[in-house]
């Protein structure tokens, strides 16, 4: 039975509303309102003679319940249940719930320090050792693209020989504070855009083995504290980056090394 369009259910008049209608109480979408009915959170009504869904006084509470669990982050697939559960169980289920969201914000956090690593560039790579030793070389006018080299090949040393790496970059700091090591490097950075017949390769492996004599007596190894070798050559040969010129000075020294 109807009365000027509400419908009475046990004696008292129930106003019945549109979906728009139902929405806009609750303060969410129609399209909510259908995806909640397809999770089969909320109720639908029987359709009209017209063909429209007519909701009631309970749909619009349903629905303002399920809008606040799922804002207070409840999975959906949670819901139902706790609609339907009783004091004891209602609490126990929010108190584990609570554990899962402090458990998930922790890994966000944890996320978030990862991306600001990120952000930060080399050290979410190296160690905070070589990635001071890097800023260290930018500072003293070191390309970047001198420095992409020296930051793979660091990755690629502490990855497979994290002992050596250490060794390595202690003396690696040590010799940054060299104004002669920094100005052998620039120049074997300004290098490696010359070509292989340029005449000032000659003067710059004499430079660099003086340098090395010099600091390392007459080994002429100058990074001998990585001991292992073929992890050397691996380095050496991974890094991604060569040039003529660069490629040059090795056969340079290698030809002094040999002929002396």
């Amino acid at each position: 039975m109807t009365m000027l369009g509400a419908k009475v259910v046990e004696g008292r008049p129930q106003h019945m509303i549109t979906i728009g209608q139902l929405a806009n109480y609750a303060g969410v979408t129609t399209k909510t309102v259908r995806h909640y009915h397809q999770r089969g959170l909320l109720a639908e009504p029987p359709r009209d003679s017209s063909g429209y869904r007519r909701y009631g006084a309970q749909h619009a509470i349903d629905l303002v319940k399920i809008k606040a669990l799922a804002e207070a982050g409840v999975p959906l697939a949670r819901i139902t249940e706790l609609l339907a559960a009783g004091p004891d169980r209602f609490a126990a289920a929010i108190a584990e719930i609570d554990r899962n969201l402090r458990e998930r914000a922790e890994e966000l956090l944890r996320t978030r320090e990862r991306i600001a690593q990120l952000r930060a560039g080399d050290r979410l790579f190296v160690s905070a050792d070589v990635a001071d030793y890097l800023d260290r070389l930018l500072e003293a006018g070191v390309s970047q693209r001198m420095v992409q080299v020296e930051r793979d090949g660091w990755i690629l040393l502490q990855s497979v020989a994290p002992n050596e790496a250490a060794l390595w970059i202690a003396d690696k700091q040590d010799a940054i504070t060299d104004p002669e090591f920094r100005a052998i490097y620039l120049e074997y950075d300004a290098a490696f855009g010359w070509p292989p017949d340029d005449p000032r390769l000659h003067p710059l492996a004499d430079r660099t083995q003086r340098w090395i004599a010099n600091r390392y007596g007459q080994r002429q190894d100058g990074e001998r504290s990585v001991q292992d070798p073929a992890i050397a050559q691996l380095v050496a040969t991974s890094v991604g980056a060569s040039s003529p010129a660069w490629n040059r000075l090795i056969e340079i020294t290698n030809e002094r090394n040999v002929g002396g």
